[in-house]
């Protein structure tokens, strides 16, 4: 239980430096994908001389459908979520981030008859409800393309994660990750082919800080999924999107608004609900 704790902590972490890094010229959200995916390619290689599992399992037809499955989404959800983080404030994603965890436990008491219960549907609802009204402003809904984005992502990492569930038994944690990031980062080079002019010394550095961040907090999920379940691991990491809204406060000087602080306040009780019946 602790694990979860600590990725929760690395998740908030690294969106931070995250947005951070976007914010430099030049930096765009497509290559900034390719290159951050490379850097996760780079750092998982150590881990896996100690950790490496790949089960004939694997190779079935339908579970290297589940995997490519898995790496589409992940590329989508990667691409929606850095174009979304470029531009708009941590503190406006915060509610979009807080849907991801609801979403992650309804897909997961869809498909999982062991994770099922009909009550997370109704928090869900809840959220969902509370979430629209945060983007009411004088009686018309604001939600622009980068919320939007944001929401999108959510929902493609949400999908990718309960996906992975169904493969994991095949592979170790940093093996699976390794396997999925080096696709992610095959495809996304052949259609960005980004400029390594963009790139220095100190820049590089700060890949690899947040390749080794990414790794650490995947491998720690994937671990949980296969220990503790889907939905009690999601619960637990809810604490990641409360910490990334006050590290944005303290360290972006990011404003949020009262009306933001509400919905996130009560976003927040309904998956502590959802994890408290659990």
């Amino acid at each position: 239980m602790i694990l979860p704790f600590v990725g929760a902590f690395l998740e908030a972490t690294g969106v931070i430096i995250e947005k951070r890094m976007l914010k430099l010229r030049g930096l765009n959200f497509k290559n900034y994908t390719v290159f951050s995916f490379l850097a996760i390619v780079l750092v998982s290689i150590p881990f896996l001389f100690f950790t490496w599992r790949l089960d004939s399992g694997a190779f079935e037809e339908g579970h290297l459908l589940i995997l490519g499955a898995v790496i589409l989404c992940s590329i989508l959800a990667n691409l929606l979520v850095y174009y979304a983080l470029k531009r708009e404030d941590v503190t406006q994603l915060e509610p979009i981030w807080l849907m991801q965890p609801l979403f992650t436990v309804l897909f997961a008491v869809l498909f999982y008859p062991a994770e099922r219960n009909g009550f997370l549907f109704f928090l869900a609802m809840i959220a969902g409800f509370v979430l629209i009204i945060s983007h009411l402003k004088r009686s018309h809904l604001y939600f622009n393309r980068y919320l939007v984005a944001g929401t999108l992502g959510s929902l493609f990492f949400a999908i990718e994660l309960v996906l992975s569930k169904s493969i994991l038994e095949f592979y170790s944690p940093f093996t699976f990750y390794f396997i999925r990031c080096l696709g992610i980062f095959i495809i996304t080079l052949l259609l960005f082919r980004p400029s390594v002019k963009v790139l220095n010394g100190k820049l590089s550095l700060w890949f690899l800080l947040i390749g080794l961040l990414w790794v650490l907090y995947r491998a720690i999920i994937y671990y949980a999924y296969g220990n503790i379940g889907i939905v009690l691991t999601t619960m637990v990491f809810i604490l990641s999107p409360v910490l990334m809204y006050i590290f944005a406060v303290l360290f972006l000087k990011e404003k949020p608004s009262l009306k933001q602080t509400i919905s996130m306040i009560i976003i927040l009780i309904c998956v502590a609900l959802a994890f408290i019946n659990n």
